[in-house]
């Protein structure tokens, strides 16, 4: 198979993760945030406002070409995605909060994203550029999002134990299928990804990082549960790698295999970098979960 054809095969690839992240999701994910609404708004306003801002001072701290900007900034304006969860479940976060905020992650980044995108594309490249998304760019990032993730919520209210057993197949499915979107990418570039690597790492690993630190310690700061700030500082710090691939590879949105490096970058290191991460702050738990018990319920907002 062509790396062509497998690059036309992404949406397709991603529209069948954004199906199982359906599968998960109930309206009770939805409703559930107004039983964790300090911790909701400091996730929201750090993944909103705050990483763009930090991506943004990266990369004009490291000098990155235009093309290589425009993905970091693609990346910090994507959603967190089922890796998120996985780490939060294995590391002793709130999964339950955890995918309440992937979930109105998912939705709220598709208004903000194609900004971001645009505002980039304008400010790195040119207002005349070619390259951005435009209205029927959003409209298929809508459909590759939406579309999938309300069919996966309607076969789980429908058919609930069949949901339930599909969720395993397609978390193995979903790292299978960003390992197969990195090889594509790295393929694509040929030896030059060598050169684009050595430009890109330190920025990916610096944002990596840094976005799990202000994922757990902003929540920290507002007085937010240990398990509830490990929820979200994986929500925050593990983005949703395959879709942004998907944009930036993709010839009918931004069509650039460059775009795609800091994302093929940070789907690789970020399973290292998390387990570590993990590893630190899990250690924390047992001590703020004794104490938890004994608070009052509404210690959890």
């Amino acid at each position: 198979m062509s790396n062509e054809t497998v690059v036309l095969l992404f949406p397709i690839a991603v529209a069948i993760i954004m199906l199982g992240l359906g599968l998960t999701l109930t309206m009770e994910d939805f409703r559930r945030v107004l039983r964790y609404p300090r911790a909701m708004v400091v996730c929201l306003v750090s993944q909103m406002l705050v990483l763009p801002a930090l991506c943004l001072g990266l990369v004009f701290v490291l000098g990155l070409r235009p093309e290589l900007a425009v993905g970091m900034m693609l990346l910090a304006a994507s959603p967190g995605g089922s890796t998120a969860s996985l780490y939060s479940h294995l590391f002793k976060g709130d999964l339950a909060l955890n995918i309440s905020l992937t979930a109105v992650n998912s939705v709220l980044a598709l208004f903000t994203l194609p900004v971001i995108v645009n505002l980039s594309v304008a400010g790195f490249m040119g207002s005349d550029s070619s390259i951005g998304l435009q209205f029927d760019k959003v409209i298929q990032v809508f459909a590759l999002v939406l579309i999938p993730i309300s069919i996966g919520m309607a076969v789980r209210r429908r058919f609930t134990s069949l949901a339930i057993r599909l969720e395993r197949a397609v978390k193995v499915l979903s790292v299978l299928v960003l390992l197969m979107m990195i090889a594509s990418v790295i393929a694509g570039l040929g030896e030059e990804v060598f050169d684009v690597l050595g430009e890109i790492i330190l920025a990916v690993v610096l944002f990596n990082l840094l976005s799990m630190t202000i994922g757990y310690f902003g929540p920290r700061l507002f007085r937010v549960g240990e398990r509830e700030s490990i929820a979200s500082a994986f929500e925050i710090g593990l983005h949703n790698a395959s879709l942004s691939i998907t944009i930036a590879m993709t010839p009918t949105l931004l069509g650039n295999t460059e775009m795609a490096m800091p994302s093929v970058t940070y789907g690789f290191v970020m399973f290292f970098t998390a387990a570590v991460f993990g590893f630190i702050v899990a250690r924390r738990v047992p001590a703020a979960s004794a104490t938890a018990e004994r608070a009052a319920p509404s210690s959890r907002v």
